[in-house]
């Protein structure tokens, strides 16, 4: 067997690599448009992907925040997000926790990667998100909620 080279070698390796290396920007353009949120679900879900409650003591109940946001098309936060609602037993202390929680799982998230029809959807208009944080200690039996037949 005659081993080959030359520019006829050379070109055709060019060639493949050409092929291989557009065949792996495709795959990468289809796993960049896998990601894109294309609804509201998937929008509270991307959200709560980037949420990390903020450490509490033991015996903490943990609380409740809500905060209103706007988008632009591309998945940019547009204006302040507003905090519109905070549980009332919480101390100051645990609010200020909680606030910078959510800041900075709104800093994690943008730009969201809105689908066009997501972007052009809720560009400009107000989202709320509620931040639920509460941690549950009950282990009362609730007898009158369990059912009996007689």
């Amino acid at each position: 067997m005659t081993r080959r080279t030359g520019p006829a070698v050379l070109f055709a390796a060019l060639i493949g690599f050409t092929v291989l290396a557009a065949t792996c920007r495709a795959g990468a353009e289809d796993a960049g448009a896998e990601a894109k949120i294309d609804s509201l679900k998937e929008l509270f879900a991307h959200l709560g992907g980037c949420w990390k409650s903020p450490t509490l003591p033991p015996g903490d109940p943990g609380m409740q925040i809500t905060v209103l946001v706007t988008f632009k098309r591309n998945g940019e936060i547009f204006g302040q997000p507003k905090i519109t609602y905070e549980s009332e037993y919480a101390s100051d202390d645990e609010r200020l926790l909680y606030r910078t929680a959510v800041m900075e799982t709104l800093q994690r998230c943008s730009p969201m990667p809105f689908t066009d029809g997501l972007g052009n959807a809720v560009a400009g208009r107000p989202i709320r998100f509620r931040f639920d944080a509460r941690r549950t200690k009950s282990t009362e039996k609730r007898t009158w909620q369990t059912t009996r037949t007689l």
